[in-house]
């Protein structure tokens, strides 16, 4: 029998603790970056860039729908986790993002 794992939704912050534009991350067993694009989107994905493992909750730039790792320029499809460009071959991981009232949660 495989082993399952089980996602908890877990508090990140509420909707007035991060702008537009920034990302920030989300401390647990498994570090998550959370996002908010310009439009008040909220995604989540692997904190830990897939190329050099630079934290891009703590460090990265938002554009349209991509987060931007600043160490190679690495850049990543907030709504899959799909490289856009090189360096970067590998998907990050993406979470579900719940927004309850002012509450934002990550089911990680």
């Amino acid at each position: 029998m495989e082993g399952t794992t089980t996602m908890n939704r877990r508090f990140a912050c509420t909707t007035g603790d991060l702008d537009p534009g920034e990302s920030m991350t989300v401390p647990g067993d498994v570090k998550v970056a959370l996002h908010r694009t310009e439009d008040g989107e909220f995604f989540a994905t692997a904190d830990s860039c897939s190329h050099e493992e630079w934290s891009l909750g703590e460090d990265s730039d938002l554009e349209d729908d991509e987060v931007i790792c600043p160490l190679h320029m690495a850049r990543f499809n907030l709504r899959t986790g799909e490289p856009t460009c090189f360096p970067a071959t590998i998907a990050l991981q993406t979470f579900e993002v719940v927004v309850d009232g002012d509450d934002v949660y990550v089911v990680a």
